[in-house]
């Protein structure tokens, strides 16, 4: 749910974006499990992890206005 939200939110603001799938892509889980992430959406800005989909904090760091 909150991975299409992300999703929807990013293509509405023109942010190209690399979708990963921890379901069908085991070096995306494997990434995820190596820094202890265990929740999904992960966006990765700029060396930045934001977890879950924060509007808000994907705006800052994004540089899209509110």
């Amino acid at each position: 749910m909150f991975c299409n939200k992300l999703k929807e939110f990013l293509r509405k603001h023109n942010v190209t974006f690399t979708d990963r799938d921890i379901t069908t892509d085991e070096s995306a889980l494997a990434e995820l499990q190596k820094i202890a992430i265990l929740t999904t959406p992960v966006t990765l800005i700029d060396g930045e992890t934001v977890i879950g989909f924060d509007a808000a904090k994907l705006s800052e760091r994004l540089g899209i206005p509110n």
